[in-house]
């Protein structure tokens, strides 16, 4: 009897040397961005998260014009009724032993499978449990060929659904820098490519084109904004995963406004009460009550209660914030009982009225008036508006500190300036320096 072993060495030879490409990614399950195999080691936070995204099957198929592996549409099914891990993931596990059986058996969406559906079902189950069947492939793998989302598609989609919850001010800055990315990839002729196309390597290559031409800090936001598109683009199903938020942020150092000596500052405000009083009261806003620039511009004069000393202040970080007009601001106010409650507290040379341009260019009309003072006084970009808020801030907690602990000054403190958190403020105080030892001669000995 022959040997089956030299049969079976040419079989296993064959089989090496013919190196076949298949047609289709194995199908895999997206569970909601976590690994599902340490599900039980989650917190019940990060499985809530979890499970309130969209899961689903995802694979590639193999497309006949490019030979690549193109993505197919994701296959939810049914399985996001489910709101609990175990019956979601069995369900999308008998999705995918089903989609495996198809592709093996030789599913092409890209063609007609009717034969196929007639030798795989055919003489096996009955006429109606037949169509019951066909009707599941078809939910399971054949993807229409039109849904498939362009860069420039999903770039505006992103857009759109971004401007909803953004400022207007904010989303102008991330809109241009979602724009620079897109005519970026325009150049190198692959905006009309599906968005799946752009993967981590073509954005850091882009980030880098960023750095180079700008800093670190333009680079970190650049990142920032197009991680927080990706993100939407991920929550709408249009690509798997927010993979930028796993590039690197590189380290940079801010630049900041230094604070004014409390002799300058005088000489400033003696400048001013004689060139500009106009600006001199714009700038009390901003050293009184701790107010930035452009929340000074947004004042209106129905924001200013005079009778019981509040202003409301449309913060950066919340839709109003209420603070006190204190005594040393209240007097420099000039009488408003006759103005219109709508019109804006600084126009450009006077108290109350109609200024209907961009808050972001009213901002710049004072700032670029400011630069006359700066000129006068011989000071470098490091001196600004925002300044002042950082010199009042550092002269009241060193006030504050004379007769209270470090804590307690910064808790009184933060009821003044407006922050938040107890950490905010801490990294504030240390930016500006405003905490600074005493004088330790006397340890040299």
């Amino acid at each position: 009897m022959p040997s089956l072993l030299p049969l079976l060495s040419r079989v296993h030879n064959s089989v090496h040397n013919f190196r076949m490409k298949l047609n289709y990614s194995e199908p895999k399950i997206y569970s909601g961005g976590v690994d599902i195999s340490k599900w039980s080691s989650l917190s019940k936070s990060e499985q809530k998260s979890a499970l309130l995204k969209k899961w689903y099957l995802y694979y590639s198929f193999r497309d006949p014009n490019t030979g690549d592996l193109k993505r197919q549409t994701n296959i939810k099914g049914n399985a996001n009724k489910f709101s609990d891990k175990r019956n979601r993931y069995n369900y999308l596990k008998s999705l995918q032993r089903s989609l495996i059986e198809v592709l093996e058996a030789g599913f092409n969406p890209y063609v007609d499978n009717s034969e196929l559906e007639e030798k795989m079902f055919g003489d096996i189950i009955s006429e109606n449990q037949n169509k019951n069947t066909s009707k599941k492939i078809k939910e399971i793998a054949v993807q229409p060929k039109d849904v498939q989302c362009t860069i420039k598609k999903a770039f505006a989609k992103g857009l759109r659904l971004k401007e909803r919850v953004m400022n207007k001010n904010s989303f102008t800055k991330y809109k241009s820098r979602i724009l620079r990315f897109e005519k970026w990839l325009e150049l190198k002729a692959i905006e009309k490519q599906e968005i799946t196309q752009i993967d981590k390597k073509l954005v850091i290559e882009y980030l880098n084109h960023v750095l180079e031409n700008s800093s670190p800090r333009n680079r970190n936001n650049t990142r920032a904004d197009i991680s927080s598109l990706f993100q939407i683009l991920e929550d709408n199903e249009l690509i798997r995963e927010n993979f930028v938020k796993k590039i690197n942020v590189l380290k940079s150092v801010p630049k900041r406004n230094k604070t004014y000596t409390p002799t300058l500052q005088n000489e400033i405000y003696e400048y001013l009460e004689k060139k500009d009083s106009h600006l001199l009261l714009f700038v009390k806003f901003i050293s009184y009550n701790f107010l930035r620039p452009i929340e000074v511009c947004r004042l209106r004069i129905e924001d200013i209660d005079v009778v019981d000393r509040k202003i409301y202040v449309k913060a950066k970080n919340s839709p109003v914030k209420i603070k006190i007009i204190p005594e040393i601001l209240l007097k420099e106010l000039p009488d408003l009982k006759e103005k219109d409650p709508k019109d804006f507290l600084f126009i450009q040379n006077g108290v109350g009225g109609n200024w209907a341009i961009e808050e972001t260019n009213k901002r710049d009309y004072f700032t670029k008036k400011f630069k006359q003072v700066k000129n006068h006084f011989g000071l470098g970009k490091e001196y600004g508006l925002y300044s002042f808020r950082h010199t009042f801030i550092t002269r009241l907690y060193r006030e504050l500190r004379q007769e209270n602990s470090p804590f307690e000054a910064k808790s009184k403190l933060m009821l003044i300036t407006g922050h938040t958190t107890m950490t905010a403020l801490d990294k504030y105080l240390r930016d500006i320096d405003a905490e600074l030892p005493e004088d330790y001669s006397k340890l040299f000995g």
